[in-house]
């Protein structure tokens, strides 16, 4: 699929910059909506794992389904549309406030909003990255794209922190509209792209099911999907507890929470910076186990201590875990968008997502309800089991046996329809080794 207009790096960067200010306003709103829920209306454990999982739930609802409208309808107006239906849930938020109507109802069903069109906007996404660069420089246009949002994640919770402690928690969610409205017109400058449509589409359930069978049967991309569906358990349990844990029972100040919710971002962005290096000394395959015990020490230190000692390993063990996720991050995605058939990438992003980020909202809300009985630190402890998980899954798999994730294909990995499922070559069993 060819650049329709505007040359290829111009493309990438209004992309990247549409991506950016989104990103910017969610990093902001991830910590304003939170802290709405708990400061104005004094939520519970549990409603904050409705809300937690209500911004994720549309991955179990609409994941498979989303990449077949991805490959069918127009790619940029996607983008378009579920930037402004984003937006325009998000500025309802203030609106009920000012109105004195506001509720922990809303916030959920204004959670799912944005779940819902963040599905499909993200599946149409991660889809057009690879038609408008290189199979060369995927790898790094995601790392870049990762450190980008690493920056913005770092930045975003510490600012939206402290305008939450100036303006209140309300009134900062307008940062988030407004950077979905700014992506949403940066978004229009883009050359419109559509798949080439046949004279007759097959069934949905047909097309669906041809992406879930190529990853689940799928040696190396099945286990990879497995492995992010456990990290994602955890970051659903964090997500649902961070904020909780640190006002409840830390008892932090907003701009404190800010600051250490911004540690995640931290990781990301070492982990971005790290991920070429990282993969070129140890390899692809290798570099994902590594990242999956790496990712556990994380998972382990975030609930330890008391005092600042506590905020210290809070901090810590965030900056680990993201740096460990997000090297499982941009070289798995980058293999999915290298190894699947042109045809079928959609739908294989979309099935990836379907089961990986579906997990978030289940993990969102176990931990929800774990932590009404136990508190957040003993659960966010309990969830530590799952981690663990991610580098075993990776090492019960033919991953274990190669240096590379390309060497298996290299050996003789099949890009064709799912029914030919691709063999470890003898030769892709030796553990090689090169500098």
């Amino acid at each position: 699929m060819g650049i329709d207009s505007g040359g290829g790096a111009g493309v990438f960067w209004r992309w990247w910059a549409a991506g950016t200010t989104s990103a910017v306003g969610s990093a902001v709103g991830a910590v304003a909506l939170p802290l709405t829920a708990l400061t104005v209306l004094d939520a519970s454990a549990f409603q904050m794992g409705m809300i937690a999982a209500a911004g994720y739930v549309a991955w179990i609802v609409i994941g498979l389904p989303a990449g077949v409208v991805v490959q069918r309808l127009p790619m940029r107006r996607v983008q378009v549309g579920a930037d402004v239906a984003r937006a325009a849930a998000v500025v309802s938020i203030p609106l009920a406030w000012w109105l004195d109507r506001l509720t922990v109802a809303q916030l959920v069903i204004v959670a799912l909003v944005t779940s819902f069109a963040t599905v499909v906007f993200d599946v149409a996404n991660s889809t057009f990255l690879p038609s408008i660069v290189s199979r060369e420089q995927l790898q790094s246009r995601n790392s870049l794209t990762s450190g980008t949002h690493a920056t913005t994640q770092l930045g975003g919770p510490s600012v939206g922190g402290l305008v939450v402690q100036v303006l209140g928690a309300v009134p900062t969610l307008l940062v988030d509209a407004a950077g979905y409205l700014v992506s949403a017109l940066l978004l229009r400058t883009l050359p419109e792209r559509r798949a080439q449509a046949p004279d007759r589409w097959p069934p949905i359930r047909a097309m669906i099911g041809e992406g879930w069978r190529f990853v689940v049967h799928h040696p190396l991309m099945g286990p990879c999907m497995w492995a992010a569906t456990a990290a994602n358990t955890v970051c659903g349990a964090q997500q649902a507890l961070y904020a909780l844990y640190l006002v409840r029972e830390l008892h932090a100040e907003p701009g404190l929470v800010g600051l250490l919710l911004a540690a995640d971002g931290v990781g990301t962005l070492i982990g971005a910076a790290l991920t070429n290096r990282v993969t070129a000394r140890l390899g692809t395959a290798r570099a994902l186990i590594v990242a999956g015990f790496v990712a556990v020490a994380g998972a382990l230190v975030v609930p330890l201590g008391i005092g600042w000692q506590a905020f210290a390993a809070f901090a810590a063990g965030n900056v680990v875990f993201a740096a460990g996720v997000v090297v499982l991050s941009v070289v798995t995605r980058t293999y999915r968008q290298i190894a699947s058939p042109p045809d079928l990438l959609p739908r294989v992003m979309a099935t990836v997502r379907f089961v990986s980020w579906g997990a978030i909202p289940i993990g969102g809300l176990i931990a929800g309800v774990v932590a009404g009985m136990l508190g957040g630190r003993i659960t966010l402890l309990i969830f530590v089991v799952a981690a663990v998980c991610v580098p075993l899954v990776l090492l019960a798999s033919p991953i274990r046996h190669l240096r590379d994730l390309a060497d298996y294909r290299q050996s003789g990995e099949s890009t064709g329809p799912p029914a030919h499922r691709p063999r470890l070559a003898p030769e892709a069993r030796a553990d090689t080794s090169t500098s």
